[in-house]
């Protein structure tokens, strides 16, 4: 399959077809572009305050962006490291942002999408092209067009499919299966003339997201560097609790649970989320006041003002309150699975939390403190 552009706003006068598919798929990414807040959400410039990855750190600083371009590059993205999860042999994941060309290239090896035709007797098209897009953008009944079609509908170009022609297809050589989808945004549909620094160091960021995502198996590279800072999500929180030191003057104890006989779920207590991470600080803290009620009244949101909480969880068709994905909001009973937390985990985060942070005006010696532990049960 060629690299083609895609056709200008749709709204011209050029002929429908043109886009690769009729005018019934022209017609729907006409829709798409008209409403763009439904899909990618807000295409205009936004500043507030979040983490970013640059000089090879994180940081916590204001920054300028726009989430429709910020939201196309993740699906592309999370497109690329999910592949992991697909095929447990993949170990590499490139990502290369040009911003003097205005390029995106995302590379991963693995078997990737299947080179075989999807229902032969309704569509006859190659499964690359119902999932990149080209000329059949959804089935005409579906409502929402979501995943990498949408970074193909909001480029100038598209390598893997825009303007399509006749696919292209060889053999593969044995252990070379690999899959690279390469693109350029259209600035002009996000008000914008270039890929700015804060655009670029929040992309980055995402990529080291990725890190702590596919595990220390996969070898992740951002621009020709491979990303050593977060090998697994331990040291992915790490990455946060040092950059945290800078202000605080010191690295925030940190406190890690991995539930036992269930893999869906790693949680640290070391403050901000969606019902996930809800779920898991709701336990925390009313476990933690439960204890502290012995010998104070503290309330449960008292103690969650305290917690810094990182969740890494999996769960299938997963809820957000926006496009852009900024918090979860899938109901805990479709979660799919538990997180039930220790009595070990909560001791421990009691032990960090409690002197100097929850206890009453006269602060509590080591050996009272010691003394309570041993006898306490929740």
């Amino acid at each position: 399959m060629s690299a083609a552009k895609i056709p200008p706003d749709p709204r011209s006068t050029d002929d429908p077809a043109a886009a690769g598919g009729g005018a019934g798929e022209t017609d729907q990414r006409d829709r798409i572009l008209r409403l763009p807040e439904d899909h990618v959400g807000p295409v205009e410039k936004r500043t507030r305050k979040t983490w970013v990855f640059e000089g090879g750190s994180m940081a916590h600083r204001e920054v300028t962006y726009v989430p429709g371009l910020h939201k196309i590059f993740d699906e592309v993205l999370l497109h690329a490291a999910d592949n992991k999860r697909r095929d447990a042999t993949m170990d590499s994941l490139r990502v290369e942002v040009d911003a003097a060309r205005c390029c995106v290239s995302v590379y991963y090896n693995g078997r990737g999408v299947p080179i075989e035709l999807h229902d032969p007797e309704q569509h006859g098209v190659y499964a690359p092209e119902m999932v990149y897009g080209g000329g059949h953008l959804a089935n005409r009944h579906e409502a929402q067009i979501a995943g990498v079609k949408l970074a193909n509908v909001f480029s100038t170009e598209f390598v893997n499919m825009g303007k399509k022609s006749e696919p292209q297809i060889t053999v593969c050589l044995q252990g070379g299966n690999w899959t690279r989808i390469t693109f350029k945004p259209d600035l002009a549909k996000f008000n914008m003339t270039r890929i700015d620094d804060d655009a670029i160091a929040l992309m980055r960021k995402r990529v080291v997201d990725m890190v702590a995502f596919v595990g220390t198996t996969v070898q992740v590279v951002s621009n020709g560097q491979r990303i050593h800072g977060a090998k697994s999500f331990s040291s992915y929180v790490f990455a946060y609790l040092k950059a945290a030191s800078k202000e605080r003057g010191e690295v925030p104890e940190r406190i890690c649970e991995r539930p036992v006989n269930n893999d869906q779920w790693e949680v640290f207590a070391t403050t901000q989320g969606g019902t996930h991470v809800d779920y898991v600080a709701d336990q925390i803290a009313a476990r933690i006041a439960k204890i502290c009620r012995e010998d104070f009244q503290v309330e449960e949101s008292e103690v969650k003002r305290h917690l810094w909480v990182f969740v890494n969880a999996v769960m299938e068709n997963p809820s957000f309150d926006s496009p852009t994905r900024d918090a979860l909001i899938t109901p805990q009973e479709s979660f799919g699975s538990s997180c039930e937390l220790s009595e070990q985990f909560i001791d421990n985060v009691y032990e960090c939390i409690i002197v100097g942070e929850l206890s009453p005006p006269c602060p509590w010696n080591r050996s009272y403190k010691d003394s309570k532990a041993k006898k306490r049960k929740l």
